[in-house]
């Protein structure tokens, strides 16, 4: 496979330890944060490191010339995704990966695809403006739940009653999460929408008390007063187009 260039927008929980998964395949990689303090860090790892922040637009052309930009980050403007768009566009950016989340889906008490319907929300309004853009193709990933590193769920809740003990869980390991947007680009599959979620869902009760034990602590209190909400998310498209193998197949299991 021959070097490429790609630029991690966000090179955080994820994006990190993507961008050491690409240097050890040969590729220059160029990552942005907004903290100053992760220069060196990024440095001591071969990234090329850029302080980048959409919400100022400052100019970070140097940044987009790339072969892939992957966009990992947060943002709570509208406006700011815009003008990240409008550099995209007059840079030499051709494919794009977007970072998105199974959230844009409601509790319907269902399975969704990727064909369901989704909330009104920022997330979904962001995912619009770069799935309709013509100048450069899109590829989202919408995550489930992700653990993995420090993000341990035996740790989340902490002194809180557990909502919806009988919904179901959709989670997802950052390995896998590398493993699939890897694969993204090795397979060339752009233009496309995936669910990326474990295709296994345990309940929360039973999901939440292996976790905890996992972990050495007592099993959590769970809340069953409010009325059975859930959603289950489908990764089947995800798994038949890149015959993809989960790592982490069994949540009741890590």
């Amino acid at each position: 496979m021959s070097t490429k260039t790609y630029s991690i927008l966000g090179c955080g929980w994820l994006g990190f330890p993507l961008a050491k998964h690409f240097i050890a395949k040969g590729h220059n990689i160029k990552g942005s944060t907004t903290s100053l303090e992760k220069v060196n860090d990024f440095k001591s790892e071969g990234i090329s490191p850029y302080t980048v922040n959409i919400e100022e637009n400052p100019d970070f052309e140097d940044f987009l010339n790339t072969d892939v930009l992957l966009i990992m980050i947060t943002s709570k403007r509208f406006e700011a995704y815009q003008n990240l768009v409008q550099a995209i566009e007059t840079s030499s950016v051709k494919k794009v990966i977007f970072i998105s989340s199974t959230s844009v889906y409601p509790r319907g008490n269902k399975t969704y695809t990727e064909t369901d319907e989704t909330i009104d929300s920022l997330l979904t309004k962001v995912e619009a403006l770069f799935r309709d853009n013509t100048t450069f193709k899109t590829t989202i990933i919408r995550f489930a739940g992700l653990f993995g590193g420090q993000r341990q769920p035996g740790n989340w809740f902490k002194d809180k009653e557990i909502p919806q003990p009988n919904g179901f869980v959709n989670m997802i390991h950052r390995n896998d999460c590398i493993a699939i947007i890897s694969k993204i680009i090795e397979f060339d599959v752009f233009g496309e929408v995936f669910n990326a979620c474990a295709n296994h869902h345990p309940t929360r009760k039973a999901f939440y008390i292996q976790a905890r034990k996992s972990l050495g602590k007592p099993i959590p209190v769970f809340n069953n007063s409010q009325p059975l909400q859930y959603k289950k998310i489908s990764p089947e498209k995800l798994i038949k187009t890149l015959d993809y193998k989960f790592l982490y197949s069994d949540l009741l299991n890590i």
